[in-house]
């Protein structure tokens, strides 16, 4: 075998490894997103929704800074902090996006809307597929084609059922969507670059949350111990699965990316129709089997590529 052939085969093995450490996350992070429910709507019949998404940063920063200096990467967080200012600014509207999409996923909890924040993850793959395609250029074949507009025949059937439009749902989508996009094309490791995101917000949650606690508001050691304890735990909770998301989203096309992300929102709506009884309408019930054939067209369509790739 010549050296160049070796180093082909090394290329594709190695692209190959990275692709399967994609999936590994993004499995990770989406099935533990499916599950999320079941914490936030504990904690939000104890504290306010805003104060939960305080905490969240908070713990969260504090959880990743650990990391960062078990992982001696202080050099590094430090240089993208203060000796790259445009990748900081990126940064800026990173986390602007991810708190609003904390936040949203929150009120849904607190107003017994999960089913919308369901919907919402529901559409983010679509929006996912056509920033691939629109603004990197990635191309679909044939079977992926007909899976993406099987499923968005099923979001539209929902929308148009319901008799008016899912604004939140839309919110939930949009600002993910981008968040997913801008992280892929921005040149920062992950864990870095959530840390510097949590980082910027913490002081306003340590304001917020200071001002609660004066005023006879805040619920951390006005309660018990648990409480106390579910609320850090939320760092953990919200920092684990979007570093697995970053990673997966530095390693897959955003068209992989995009039906992956199916994984959670159908967790979201188990969770939302069995467990907290939300009630169920046909529509749904409709747009959640069109939308799960579509991934299963698309599945087929990938695995069957993986088959007759020339090896």
């Amino acid at each position: 075998m010549s050296t160049a052939t070796q180093d082909v085969v090394i290329s594709r093995e190695v692209a190959a490894s990275r692709a399967r450490a994609g999936v590994a996350y993004g499995l990770g992070a989406y099935l533990w997103w499916g599950v999320a429910p079941l914490y936030f709507k504990v904690m939000v019949a104890r504290a306010p929704g805003l104060e939960v998404v305080a905490h969240r940063i908070l713990w969260s920063s504090v959880f990743l800074v650990g990391l960062i200096l078990v992982r001696r990467q202080g050099a590094t967080l430090w240089r993208v902090m203060f000796h790259t200012p445009r990748v900081l600014g990126v940064l800026v509207c990173t986390a602007a996006l991810i708190c609003t999409n904390w936040y949203l996923f929150i009120w849904v909890h607190e107003t017994g809307q999960v089913l919308q924040a369901s919907l919402g993850y529901f559409i983010n793959p679509l929006i996912s597929v056509a920033l691939g395609f629109v603004i990197l250029g990635e191309r679909l074949r044939r079977l992926q084609v007909v899976a993406v507009a099987i499923a968005a025949c099923g979001v539209a059937y929902l929308s148009l059922a319901s008799g008016e439009a899912p604004i939140i749902a839309l919110a939930l989508a949009c600002s993910f969507a981008a968040y997913g996009l801008i992280r892929k094309l921005v040149a920062v490791e992950a864990m870095v670059g959530q840390t510097i995101e949590t980082l910027l917000l913490a002081p306003l949650c340590i304001g917020y949350l200071i001002w609660i606690q004066t005023y006879g508001g805040g619920t951390f050691g006005a309660q018990s111990r648990s409480t106390d304890a579910l609320l850090i735990a939320g760092g953990v909770i919200t920092a684990v699965p979007l570093l697995w998301f970053t990673c997966a989203a530095r390693r897959l096309r955003l068209v992989t990316v995009g039906f992956l992300q199916y994984l959670a929102p159908s967790g979201q709506f188990l969770i939302a129709w069995l467990v907290f009884h939300e009630p169920l309408s046909t529509e749904r019930l409709i747009c959640f089997v069109v939308i799960w054939i579509a991934l299963a067209i698309y599945s087929f369509d990938a695995l069957r590529a993986t088959r007759t790739k020339p090896r």
